[in-house]
């Protein structure tokens, strides 16, 4: 593997660093107090290194007062309690042992508060103080690149689009990395040049930390850049690992390969030249370590076409390998050929781990890769695999099975039937030759037994599983399988077991855990295919009784991203309790609009950023056609309380 020019770093700390009864409704849950001694391990098991996080208090004014939500960490004793203050009173009577939010009726816009702990096993700690947001939304101000023209003439602008997120600085609070992308960003599947990606960072306050322009050598479009944002080193912040090329300008102005070099044929692809993948340093975006990207090109036309589009098809995620510290593994490929390589980061550099190439395993593993892919322990073992759509690698690098089923566009991994033991998968496919007319298919993530699929004749676009029915036990899955378009509510609705609920579906592109019950709410957009160059978000209810879905809330003022994937800049569980906020960009581009929700819960979860599978969710959301997070444990109607996670904090 050809080493680059490393860039060096200095100041840095280099080191690697019970489940409880189910319960029939919410309100059992503030009632469960059990003093846990340490982390939720099996003996000997090994225990992640993960981000040592804030409590993210937030305070937003509704029509009641003023709605308070903090988080409650992953390795809180269960018997944790809270007060909460506004201007220096305790509002509070009695300790709050039950959900991590309150509504405050005496609460204004002026007002200011604190959260304290109580028990718990440790000393009282505090927050910081903390004011009221004015509206259920704030914006973090960005920095729009200037456009620029192309070498035929074609001028372009910038758009805010797909965002990851971690602690850069280690201070426990996360900041935003930020891809721009430019208007003429394109499919693999079309020619034609575009401009440069760039890539931001961003705190939540909208203070720009860096800047990194991935230079004309990386082309624009949704399978060519992903974002892992990981503290990589357990050094307690993270690091932001991107495929580069010649011409890459890191976050201080230092350029990695030939500056020069223009490695972009006549049909605006980059199909020769030195390809890289770098480790940048978050706080500073200073180019660490940089390799060569594997596997590398080689013959284009060995990869199904000779002009680019199968060649250039790229994945990425963060899994914890060994069980204790996270890898970083980057993909290539999976219409035809499919490979991928891991790498640990030790603080210094990049060290391979191992790499799974199809030209060496057999044919049979050709094709069966999606737009995206799932990091998640599927066989129990504490190590996670890479669920690569219809084949699933093994935590050494190794395939753990292959369904045959086939390439499709999205997969949904987690215990989705609580009923059964271990994790499930719900896929839609593409290719009705391969998976046997099967348009979708619910599986055993372990061993990729088929338990349930729907009929098709088509290739299947749209497809997602969660708790939107508490009449049927465990999540439900969803599929486009009628003969309309992508956006067609037409299609098969089955429950966990497989029973078929009825044939007009949900919404099929995202979720969203918003109201403040355990069920999962509908994420997705209005969008005019023909005439409309953006979506326009809300948020939607599944009435199970009625076959309705509701519109509940609308992100005002803002669009969606990728044009008929609809999906958010990000959501994930970045301020409160275990409800998801949600990005999307305003309407002028001028900034990121985060919002919250005001809902009242009386269901208490750690936050979900604790849970190693769905904070793996959040570090892959934004890889090709983005997919909504999921933890490692079920969340719905009747649902157990999760065990205390098996992690430990990292700090610097």
């Amino acid at each position: 593997m050809g080493r680059r020019a490393a860039v060096p770093v200095t100041g840095r700390n280099r080191h690697r660093p019970l489940a409880v009864a189910g319960l029939a409704g919410l309100a059992a849950f503030a009632a469960v107090a059990v003093t846990l001694p340490g982390p939720a391990s099996a003996a000997g098991a090994p225990v992640r290194a993960m981000e040592n996080l804030d409590r993210a208090p937030v305070a937003v004014t509704t029509e009641d007062g003023v709605f308070v939500s903090w988080r409650m960490l992953g390795l809180d004793r269960e018997n944790i309690a809270f007060h909460v203050y506004r201007d220096g009173e305790r509002i509070t009577r009695t300790p709050l042992s039950g959900a991590t939010s309150l509504t405050d009726p005496d609460g204004t816009t002026e007002s200011v508060y604190r959260v304290r702990t109580v028990g718990g096993g440790q000393p009282p700690e505090w927050t910081d103080e903390f004011g009221v947001w004015a509206e259920q939304y704030r914006d973090i101000p960005v920095n729009r690149p200037a456009g620029g023209v192309t070498p035929t003439g074609e001028a372009y602008t910038y758009h805010l689009n797909d965002a990851s997120v971690g602690d850069l600085d280690g201070d426990g609070t996360y900041e935003i990395v930020q891809k721009w992308e430019p208007s003429n960003a394109k499919d693999n599947s079309r020619s034609g040049y575009t401009g440069n990606v760039i890539v931001d960072a961003y705190t939540l306050d909208g203070e720009q930390l860096w800047r990194i322009d991935l230079g004309r050598n990386i082309r624009a479009g949704a399978h060519y850049t992903q974002l892992m944002v990981y503290d990589l080193d357990g050094d307690g912040r993270a690091e932001v690992a991107m495929k580069t090329a010649d011409g890459t300008v890191d976050g201080t102005g230092t350029v990695i390969g030939d500056a020069n070099a223009d490695h972009r044929n006549s049909g605006g692809y980059v199909l020769s030249g030195p390809e890289f993948l770098t480790v940048f340093d978050g706080e500073t975006g200073a180019a660490v370590d940089t390799v060569d990207y594997v596997p590398g090109r080689g013959d284009t036309c060995s990869w199904g076409d000779c002009y680019g589009n199968r060649v250039d098809r790229f994945l990425a995620g963060v899994a914890y390998l060994d069980g204790e510290h996270p890898s970083v593994v980057f993909a290539r490929g999976y219409y035809t050929r499919t490979t991928l390589a891991a790498f640990d980061f030790d603080g210094e550099s990049l060290q391979a781990r191992w790499t799974f190439d199809s030209d060496e395993y057999g044919d049979e593993y050709e094709g069966q890769g999606n737009h995206n892919l799932s990091v998640a322990d599927v066989d129990g073992d504490h190590r996670d695999e890479i669920v690569y759509g219809s084949l699933t690698i093994d935590d050494d690098g190794t395939p753990l099975y292959n369904t045959g089923l086939g390439h499709g566009d999205a997969a949904h991994v987690s215990d989705l039937d609580p009923s059964r033991p271990g994790l499930e998968v719900f896929a839609v496919h593409e290719s009705m030759s391969a998976s046997g007319n099967r348009g979708a298919t619910f599986r055993d993530a372990a061993t990729g037994e088929i338990l349930y699929d729907m009929p098709a004749s088509r290739d299947i676009g749209r497809g997602t599983a969660g708790d939107i029915d508490p009449t049927h036990a465990g999540a439900e899955g969803w599929a486009v399988t009628a003969t309309g378009a992508w956006n067609s509510r037409e299609g098969e609705l089955r429950a966990a077991d497989g029973t078929l609920l009825g044939n007009t579906i949900p919404s099929a592109n995202h979720m969203i855990w918003w109201d403040g019950d355990p069920l999962r709410e509908i994420l997705d957009h209005t969008f005019n295919e023909a005439s409309d160059p953006a979506g326009v978000p809300y948020i939607a209810k599944w009435d199970w009784e009625n076959g309705a879905q509701n519109e509940i809330f609308h992100p005002e003022g803002t669009y969606t991203n990728n044009w008929t994937k609809g999906n958010p800049v990000l959501q994930a569980d970045l301020y409160g309790d275990w409800r998801e906020e949600v990005i999307y960009r305003t309407q002028d581009e001028s900034a990121l609009r985060l919002f919250t929700t005001t809902e009242e819960t009386d269901l208490r979860l750690r936050t979900l950023m604790h849970d190693p599978q769905y904070r793996l969710g959040v570090a892959w959301q934004n890889v090709a056609y983005n997919q909504p997070p999921h933890p490692g444990f079920f969340i719905g109607a009747d649902m157990d309380r999760p065990a205390r996670p098996a992690i430990r904090y990292v700090t610097g």
